[in-house]
Formats: C-alpha cells, structure tokens, sequence
C-alpha cells in the first residue's frame, strides 16, 4: 500500500492534471518523467514497510516499534537507493507504457476502449516493465546473495558486466511470468473500478 498507491496516485494525479491543462495526451517522455518520479518518490516511502516485512519474526507491529527503537529511522531506510531505484523502472514500465500503448492502440482505430484493449496495452506494458528492471533484479539478487566477493554496487555491475550484456537478463522468463500477469490483473481491474465508480479516464 505504501509503495504503489504513491506511486500510482502521484503518476496518475499530476497526468490527469497536464493532460487537462493541455486539452490532449502527455508525450511520451513526459510519461517516462513522471513515472520515474512517481516510482522513485514510491519506492523510498514503501522501504521502511519492505525492511519490516524482510525482518519481521514477531508480529508487524512489535518488528516495527523495535526498529524504530533499536534501529532507529536512518536503519529503517537502509537499501532506500535500490528500491527507489527499482520503482522508478518498474514504474516507467508499467503505468507510463501502459498509458502510451493504450494510446496508441486506440489511435489505430481498430479497438475500443475496452477490456481487450487494456489487456494488450497491460501485457505490453508488463513486457517492458520486466525488461526495465531485470537487470537492477539481478543486481540485488547477486548483492543480496553475495558472501563477501563484491566490495559495492558498481563492484557488481563491473564483475557482471564482464559477462557481457546477457548477463543482466539472467532469469528474464520467470520474472516475466510474474511480472507482466501482475500488470495485465492490476491495469484491468484498475480500468474496471474506474468505468464502475464514475472517474473519468483521459486517453
């Protein structure tokens, strides 16, 4: 809740706003802009319930006063850079893509907006999500798994990219099938509790 309804709200607010002002659709590179920021500003403000969930063995709420106790706030926030990180990617992936392929197959004229269009412009959208950020997943996956053989990030990124550029997408298929489902579900029902609860969508 934290991390994607910031994210999301944030995207969505100030794009429903530009696109009003500007009687038309954002360009696309103001999509990516503000979908990076949306993600990132998201991702910082999710950390906290993410290190919680990663350390919790008692119950939510005694893992967190202890944090907040024993670890303080700056703890709290540890790996911040990573998950912004991520979430600006994933973000640009999913709702700033998600926006423009819709756009751009209702452009074609040969579809609606309808449940079949969102679920070609989500599973796009889901598809460049998984490429955005598999590489930053292998990172932390090698990070997180690390027993001492890299100093840092840029250590990793070097020590991986020697394995030349492929070795970014390892695991590029599972993710996928985890990914782009998730999309595909969260932008149908999204689109469905917009046409349902009377918010107009701007295309």
């Amino acid at each position: 809740m934290s991390y994607s309804l910031t994210r999301f709200a944030i995207y969505e607010t100030v794009r429903d706003m530009l696109s009003s002002s500007n009687q038309g659709p954002m360009p696309f590179y103001q999509k990516v802009l503000l979908g990076a920021f949306g993600g990132f500003t998201g991702g910082f403000i999710g950390t906290p319930a993410d290190m919680v969930n990663v350390r919790s063995e008692k119950h939510l709420v005694n893992t967190h006063s202890s944090l907040a106790f024993y670890d303080r706030v700056r703890k709290l926030f540890s790996g911040a850079t990573m998950a912004s990180s991520r979430g600006a990617l994933v973000t640009v992936g999913q709702l700033a893509c998600y926006d423009q392929a819709k756009q751009l197959v209702l452009s074609s004229g040969f579809m609606g907006d309808n449940i079949l269009t969102h679920f070609l412009s989500s599973f796009i959208a889901g598809g460049c999500a998984t490429f955005l950020c598999q590489p930053l997943d292998v990172m932390k996956t090698r990070l997180m798994n690390s027993k001492g053989e890299y100093s840092g990030v840029i250590h990793c990124l070097r020590v991986t990219a020697k394995e030349g550029p492929m070795a970014f997408y390892k695991g590029l298929v599972p993710a996928g099938i985890r990914l782009i489902p998730h999309t595909v579900l969260t932008f149908i029902f999204l689109e469905q509790l917009k046409n349902n609860f009377g918010i107009v969508i701007i295309s």
